[in-house]
């Protein structure tokens, strides 16, 4: 990990900023996250604390009108007379009946409205039911004489079985005070409930449970747990309510919430008391609830932040490779310098830091080139200035002349074989010097090598051969001098006359495109790889060291040839060698058509 790291101003750029944007991109999301799951239990609650005193003011109004009814009736002239009387006056009762019956049916939420009198057995009912499990609540307020109100109960009419909830209250006579009967108003469950579906309290996953004094259920949203007590349902809850009600903490001892149970069974639980009947209304928020928006709001703040990261992280990537790439650029061409070639040109168009990098670059390049010619030149001037010295030091007519009397003198000796040899060398001698010229035509390149050939079979009789295999075309071609001699002298010195025998040498010109293919095999002694290799790597070396390589060291001619060819055609045209030992060894190399000589300026 730290090699990827150091390897690479791009990648640590990469993550130095990436890691600068993202962590703190990450804590604002993990914040964002804490601070909206607070805020939305918060919600939920102060929603729920909303919907159940909106159920509560509504439970409150039924109660109260209730008590308010109540007191009507008891203090209602014809009631009073009619309950003062000894006995039962049908007609009274009728009446009576039928202004309690309108009264009921006025009210939705009263289920009956009954009077019970103390002086005679007659009952009045605004409704007919078959059985009433009337709570032993009736039988308290009927021997204490105190209001009470009863637990809900079931009754029974032809309607079939209903749920109702009962004000008992006595009556008295308001002139004496003297006990007159039994106020019984019922209370609807069915409506009472009504109350808990709308509108829905923590998006319907919450309870709503209305509970009497005792703790019995009086009404719930689940209506299989009227009647039962809450301590069945929901141990120590209404013990927990109770007691953190009566904290000084809570407003006039009537609301608040408190977290009950634990794990799967934990949830907020909101509660109101009614002032008037002591009853508690309770409702239920599950931590699922908190739960599924907490993962919602996770969700979502996942999202919104993995998105920003993948942005950041994909604009962190384009402008530091942006910025990065000049000096990937310029990396790469520092690294690729080969020194054969000029260093390639750096694109500096911004006046940044980089591009004034990017400028030096170039300069740098350009005098490094600069100076690569200058020393090319001054060593291509030095060989010629050396050439031109040893050509001055001979005086080809001087020579010439006297080769020619030498030659004249040995024919009018009878000495054939040195006429024929002075005559060779004086032709070899002729070619070579060319007038001081670098270049000549083929066909003169050739003549050159017979001339030499014809000097060495003179000195090493049936020793070798010499064949020629050149395109016609490429007589009048013009090349270079001297460079097929010192092949054929290292093919003579070092194949051929280690072998036994007579030897072969080999001399192949042809036509290949725009370029002169030219090969010089022999059938010597060739050469073990190792020597082949040392040979390849002394020629590969730069021109300063071939001359004095030990690679080719004792065959001269091979490290000047492939000098020449380097400084005249280029790195193209070097030599390339090929020998197997005991078979023999192949010398070639390639150089571009020339139709014409150069110019050059010489000394004649």
């Amino acid at each position: 990990m730290r090699g990827w790291m150091t390897s690479s101003l791009q990648r640590k750029l990469s993550v130095v900023v990436a890691g600068s944007m993202i962590v703190p991109m990450l804590a604002l999301g993990l914040f964002a996250f804490l601070i909206s799951s607070r805020i939305s239990e918060e919600k939920t609650k102060l929603t729920g604390s909303d919907m159940l005193k909106q159920m509560d003011a509504n439970v409150r109004f039924m109660l109260e009108d209730i008590e308010t009814i109540s007191i009507f009736l008891i203090g209602e002239r014809d009631l009073q007379a009619y309950l003062s009387q000894t006995e039962d006056e049908e007609s009274e009762r009728i009446a009576l009946v039928g202004r309690m019956t309108n009264l009921a049916a006025s009210k939705p939420y009263i289920a009956n409205i009954a009077i019970y009198p103390g002086q005679f057995q007659a009952g009045l009912s605004t409704a007919y039911w078959y059985e009433s499990g009337l709570p032993k609540e009736a039988e308290q307020s009927f021997a204490g004489g105190v209001k009470v109100w009863s637990g809900v109960y079931e009754v029974h009419d032809y309607a079939g079985p209903r749920q109702v909830i009962t004000l008992f209250r006595p009556i008295r006579s308001v002139h004496d005070f003297r006990h007159l009967g039994w106020l019984a108003i019922s209370l609807d469950e069915r409506e009472l409930s009504r109350n808990w579906k709308a509108p829905e309290l923590g998006q319907a996953a919450g309870q709503v449970e209305l509970i009497g004094k005792d703790g019995t259920i009086l009404s719930a949203s689940d209506s299989g747990r009227l009647g039962q007590p809450l301590e069945a349902f929901r141990p120590g809850l209404l013990q927990l309510i109770t007691s953190r009600a009566a904290g000084p903490e809570e407003v006039a001892y009537r609301s608040g919430s408190v977290i009950y149970g634990e794990g799967e069974g934990k949830s907020t639980v909101l509660y109101r008391r009614q002032p008037l009947t002591g009853w508690i209304l309770t409702g239920s928020v599950p931590y699922d609830q908190y739960r599924a928006e907490n993962r919602y709001m996770l969700t979502l703040t996942a999202a919104v932040v993995g998105l920003s990261v993948a942005l950041s992280v994909l604009l962190i990537w384009f402008i530091v490779r942006r910025i990065t790439l000049p000096l990937r650029v310029l990396t790469r061409h520092l690294l690729r310098i080969d020194p054969e070639r000029p260093l390639p040109r750096f694109p500096a168009d911004t006046d940044d830091e980089i591009g004034r990098l990017g400028r030096s670059y170039n300069m740098l390049g350009a005098h490094i080139e600069r100076l690569k010619r200058e020393v090319i030149q001054g060593e291509v001037r030095k060989k010629e200035a050396d050439l031109r010295a040893l050509q001055a030091q001979i005086n080809p007519h001087f020579l010439y002349n006297t080769l020619s009397s030498v030659h004249w003198i040995a024919l009018m000796s009878g000495e054939r074989r040195i006429a024929e040899m002075v005559e060779g060398l004086s032709d070899f001698l002729r070619i070579s010097l060319n007038q001081g010229r670098e270049y000549c035509p083929v066909e003169q390149e050739l003549a050159h090598i017979h001339n030499y050939v014809r000097v060495q079979s003179i000195r090493y009789p049936d020793k070798f051969i010499v064949d020629y295999m050149v395109d016609e075309d490429l007589q009048n071609k013009w090349m270079l001098k001297l460079l097929l001699q010192p092949l054929v002298e290292n093919a003579m010195i070092h194949g051929i006359q280690k072998r036994e025998g007579l030897g072969t040498i080999t001399i192949l010109l042809q036509h290949e495109g725009h370029s002169m293919k030219v090969m010089v095999l022999d059938d010597g002694i060739g050469m073990a790889p190792e020597r082949l290799q040392e040979v390849r790597h002394a020629l590969a070396a730069p021109l300063s060291k071939q001359a004095r390589s030990s690679g080719i060291g004792d065959s001269y001619g091979l490290g000047n040839v492939n000098e020449r060819l380097l400084l005249h055609y280029g790195k193209a045209a070097l030599l390339q060698v090929e020998s197997r030992e005991g078979e023999g060894t192949q010398v070639s190399f390639s150089i571009p058509l020339m139709e014409e000589a150069p110019h050059e300026h010489t000394d004649r």
